[in-house]
């Protein structure tokens, strides 16, 4: 009488129905770490985005107060250049007057109108001392210094063979300057060597 074995499951189809569920368990954890690592570099690239931005908006930050500062630099500048030089206009009108009396001052002491030339050397003085508070001073120029045109404007040439070329031989008419800015330039006569006679004359 044959006897017969039991029915086994092959270790093939054993291992079959195994795999059919690990691989799932395997993927659906690779997902997972796929999606952490997804969700980590999206945050990443969002968190330095918002870096830049933020170093963008302080950099914009800095230069608009650097501006800022600028400006208010710029307008308190400004200001003091106009309490400074904005009386420059009302001296430029008064200047002439006292020209006037120097000139006054000049023919009056051929004269023997003592009492007029006092008044009129008083009155200049007044003026001066006013226009000085307003930071206005002369410019001291005499015959022999020599000339700046920063300072003087040459209105003739003389000849001179006592004074050395381009120096002063005359003041024609007084400068001024305003709070160390030249405010009107000295009109002068300037000294220029002796044209030497050519071989015709």
């Amino acid at each position: 009488m044959e006897i017969k074995k039991p029915e086994q499951h092959t270790e093939t189809e054993k291992d079959k129905v195994h795999k059919e569920h690990e691989p799932a368990t395997t993927s659906c954890e690779e997902k997972a770490e796929q999606g952490v690592d997804i969700k980590i570099g999206e945050l990443e690239e969002a968190l330095a985005a918002k870096e830049a931005e933020s170093q963008a908006n302080w950099d914009k930050f800095v230069r608009e107060r650097a501006d800022l500062e600028n400006y208010r630099k710029r307008v308190q500048k400004e200001k003091e250049e106009i309490l400074k030089y904005g009386n420059e206009s009302l001296i430029l009108e008064i200047l002439p007057v006292i020209d006037n009396m120097e000139r006054a001052l000049a023919h009056a002491a051929e004269e023997p109108h003592v009492a007029v030339m006092e008044g009129i050397r008083l009155t200049h003085t007044m003026l001066l001392c006013a226009l000085k508070k307003f930071g206005v001073t002369s410019i001291e120029t005499t015959p022999g210094c020599v000339f700046d045109p920063a300072f003087h404007q040459a209105m003739h040439q003389v000849e001179s063979t006592e004074l050395t070329a381009n120096t002063i031989v005359e003041e024609l008419q007084k400068g001024y300057l305003i709070n160390e800015r030249l405010l009107r330039a000295t009109l002068v006569s300037v000294a220029v060597a002796p044209q030497r006679p050519g071989p015709g004359d």
